[in-house]
Order: C-alpha cells, then sequence, then structure tokens
C-alpha cells in the first residue's frame, strides 16, 4: 500500500514537471485571437515521447514482475502481507475506476469548465476507454498469469485500475491548466482502485502498476488522436452532432455511440 503511494507521488510529480515546460511555452493569452486558439489546441493534443515516459515505466515494471524472480517475490510477499491483515473485501473498486471521469462531467454541470466541451470530452473519454479494453483484454489472454485468489488465469494487468488511471489522467488534462490540485485528485481514487484490487486478493502488485501505466498511456493516445477522430466524425460540420460513451454494466464495459447528420 505505501509502495502504491510512492508511484502516486512519482507519477504526479513526473507529470507536473513534463507539463510545466508546455506550459511555458503555450502561455495564457487573453486576448483570444484565431492564431492563439489554434496554437494552444494543437500543444493540447500534441504528442511527445516526455508524455511516454511514466506509462513506459510502469508498463516496463507491470510486465517484468511476470519473469523476474525478485519482482514475482514481491508480489507473493505483498500478498501475503495483505492476507495476514484480513481485509474486508468490499466492491467500491467497481465504481472508483470511473470516479475521476465522473467528477469531470459533475464540475462541467456545475460550472466548473474543463478543456474540452461535452461532445469533444465525450469522444476522447470514449477513445481512451476503447484504447484500454484493447489492450487490457487480449494480453490477459495472452499472458494467462493466474489471480491470488486462484479464481482465473487473466489478472495481468489490472483492468479495474487501468481505467481508473485512464480516468484520473482523463481529469488531470482536463484541468491542469487551470486548477492543478483539481486536476491530481483524481489520482487518489485510482491508487484507491489499485489498493483494493490487492486486498480483495483479485491482483498482484505488478498487475496494478502494469494495469496504471496502460491506462495513462490509452488517455494520453485519446488526446492525440482526437483531432483526427473529430475530422472522422465530422466535427466541423455544425449541424452535425456526435456522442460517444462509456457504459459499465454487470461486470461488462463497452462504448456506446450515437450520431445525428
Amino acid at each position: 500500500m505505501r509502495i502504491l503511494l510512492l508511484v502516486l507521488l512519482f507519477i504526479v510529480t513526473s507529470f507536473q514537471e513534463i507539463y510545466a515546460q508546455d506550459s511555458l511555452a503555450t502561455p495564457e493569452v487573453k486576448d483570444s485571437t484565431i492564431v492563439s486558439t489554434v496554437n494552444i489546441e494543437d500543444k493540447t493534443h500534441q504528442f511527445s515521447y516526455k508524455k511516454l515516459i511514466v506509462p513506459a515505466a510502469l508498463i516496463t515494471y507491470g510486465t517484468a514482475s511476470l519473469g523476474i524472480k525478485g519482482l514475482r517475490q514481491l508480489n507473493s510477499s505483498t500478498q501475503y502481507e495483505i492476507s495476514e491483515h484480513k481485509p474486508d473485501h468490499i466492491r467500491l473498486d467497481n465504481f472508483t475506476q470511473f470516479a475521476p471521469a465522473a467528477l469531470v462531467y459533475g464540475l462541467n454541470a456545475f460550472g466548473v469548465e474543463g478543456k474540452h466541451n461535452l461532445r469533444d470530452r465525450s469522444i476522447i473519454y470514449g477513445t481512451s476507454m476503447l484504447i484500454t479494453s484493447a489492450i487490457t483484454i487480449p494480453l490477459k489472454n495472452i499472458t494467462k498469469e493466474e489471480r491470488p485468489d486462484l479464481s482465473n488465469n487473466q489478472s495481468f494487468p489490472s483492468g479495474h485500475t487501468a481505467i481508473a488511471f485512464a480516468s484520473a489522467q482523463f481529469m488531470y488534462r482536463e484541468y491542469k491548466d487551470t486548477n492543478f490540485l483539481l486536476s491530481i485528485s483524481g489520482y487518489s481514487l485510482a491508487v484507491f482502485t489499485g489498493v483494493y484490487r490487492m486486498l480483495n486478493n483479485k491482483h498482484w502488485f505488478g498487475d496494478v502498476v502494469g494495469g496504471a501505466g496502460f491506462g495513462i498511456l490509452s488517455t494520453e493516445l485519446a488526446y492525440w488522436l482526437y483531432p483526427k477522430i473529430n475530422n472522422i466524425l465530422g466535427g466541423k460540420k455544425e449541424k452535425s452532432q456526435t456522442m460517444i460513451m462509456p457504459y459499465y454494466q454487470k461486470g461488462n464495459a463497452g462504448i456506446g455511440f450515437v450520431k445525428n447528420f
């Protein structure tokens, strides 16, 4: 549990340093001209290698934990320590994985605006969830890592944690330029989700770390892909309306798509 908190601190401080440089390169311009708006928008959806540092580190550790003896022993010792305390198994992690994204929509409804409007952020978040599923589901079937509770062999990576960190990264990207403390608050919910996947005896530590990396990467890819997807969906047409929303029901996650011409 303490290790996960350190991972959270590492993520937050790393992203703060990475995006601080972007903020200095693209200062806020009160006189909203067409040129400044375009530049800021391009910067928001620009993909750079620096944004791969944190997710790559987490994914590398998670993947390494599948084969390196020392890391596998850390998985086992962490789970053994948890089992000694016999924690109550609660299922809040089924809901907290989506909590940061729900906060973005809730805050916008109460007038705390993020970087994108309802349509655009729905496309971005929907794309993130789609990428997360496209990565985690096949990997579970490829790696065939057995869960700590021996229920099945689809432990790596943690899908709940991937969704939680994808949602937290979505919240971060929407609010980092206007309210930094608010933007990083979603990570606490993501860490809670990861911790309880272990407390519920559903995942190893490496599964959770790897899932966090895949989740962050998925959201970064979604922001980078957004302009391209928006063009495909006819975003430049005023009469065209598109809505992409993720859903979760009875253990099944998916994407809903509606388009009005």
